[in-house]
Parts: structure tokens; C-alpha cells; sequence
């Protein structure tokens, strides 16, 4: 598959790039996809949801009524589930969520992003980005060149550039990575995947 490369202003420089069908033209894994994604999400949760138990509740362990003989139903403490302040039955204890996943599916789920990305026909090749300084507007008027305006893109470069990251971080929905950290949710949670012809380069070879 071969892609024109634009410039900054959004015009077509004449040259071509080829992206290797075994990255950017299998049949997708929905499944690999769908765990990767998984994955990733679950990894990013804290874990540190807690709530009280009865035993943990503050309150006093005095027998509310007896047994039997009022009329109502049995009960024990104050800190009872049954009661408003009481403690919670099963609730949410602290926990890890992260799980393990083998690199080959991890791969296969990335590479068929990709391929989902190419067949959507959201992928641009751009020149390497070069702003003299960080300016917020000249990256808008970047997306605007490429009519991205409003829309969630992920620009993927060689290697951290400091003046492109500072003029795109105040835009909403976009953002920057490295070739190297690209990952499957990266991949998939935009509209449009700027890809460097660098980048490219990377990528063709993961």
C-alpha cells in the first residue's frame, strides 16, 4: 500500500511511501483487538475502591431488642447491612486488574489496528513537523490544512519533539507519541493517525 506524503501546509509533496501489507493489510483480530484494549483499560484503573464492612463500621455492638417476644423482625447491631450506616455486604475491596497477555497477541492485536486504521483510509504520512517555537495556532492551522479540525488525532513521530508537543497539548484530542509506544487503544481512539514518514519507517518493521 503506498500513501502520499503532505507538508505542513497540507499539500501534496509529490512523494510516496509504502506501508508493508504484514502491518497495515492483514484481516483483523477482533478477538486480539478486543483483549488488548482490554487490557490496556484495566491497567490503567487504581484499584483502591473500599468500603466498610460491618466489622469496620463505627458504631456500638449493643444488641438493638431481644430475640424474640417484640413483635419484629430479628436484628443485631447499630452497624447491621440492613440499617442506613450500616456496613456493606460485599462490597468493593482493593484489588490489582492488571492481567498478562502474550507478546505475539499483543502484536497481532496492534498490527490489526493498523490494518483497520488503512482501510479506513485514516492514515496520513506527513513531513517530519517543524515549529520554530511552540505556538498553539500554527498546530491548528496545521489540522486545518489537513481538515482535522475538531477532530481526535494522534500524531505519531520518530521521537519526542518538545516545540510540537507544546504547541498541540492545550488542542483538545490530540496528542503525541513515539513510534516505539504505539499501542492498539492509541491506534484506535482517534480519528485521524498522523504518521511521520520516519515513523513509518519504525512501524513498517514492528
Amino acid at each position: 500500500m503506498e500513501l502520499a506524503v503532505y507538508n505542513q501546509k497540507g499539500q501534496d509533496t509529490g512523494r510516496r511511501v509504502t506501508l508493508n501489507d504484514e502491518v497495515f493489510a492483514i484481516e483483523p483480530n477482533e478477538h486480539a483487538l478486543y483483549l488488548d484494549v482490554k487490557q490496556y483499560l484495566a491497567n490503567q484503573r487504581q484499584g483502591t475502591h473500599k468500603s466498610k464492612e460491618r466489622s469496620e463500621v463505627s458504631g456500638s455492638t449493643r444488641k438493638l431488642h431481644k430475640q424474640k417476644g417484640g413483635g419484629g423482625s430479628r436484628i443485631g447491631d447499630i452497624n447491621s447491612p440492613v440499617l442506613v450506616g450500616g456496613g456493606r455486604v460485599f462490597g468493593p475491596k482493593p484489588r490489582d486488574y492488571r492481567f498478562k497477555l502474550n507478546r505475539k497477541l499483543k502484536d497481532l492485536a496492534r498490527r490489526s489496528a493498523l490494518s483497520v486504521k488503512a482501510a479506513a483510509g485514516e492514515i496520513i504520512v506527513i513531513e517530519e513537523p517543524v515549529f520554530e517555537a511552540p505556538k498553539t495556532k500554527d498546530f491548528v492551522a496545521f489540522e486545518k490544512s489537513l481538515k482535522l479540525e475538531g477532530k481526535k488525532v494522534l500524531l505519531v513521530a520518530v521521537e519526542k519533539n518538545e516545540n510540537v508537543y507544546l504547541s498541540m497539548r492545550n488542542v483538545p484530542g490530540a496528542k503525541l507519541m513515539s513510534a516505539t509506544d504505539l499501542n492498539t487503544y492509541a491506534v484506535l481512539n482517534n480519528n485521524a493517525l498522523l504518521l511521520t514518514e520516519g515513523s513509518v519507517e519504525v512501524i513498517n518493521k514492528l
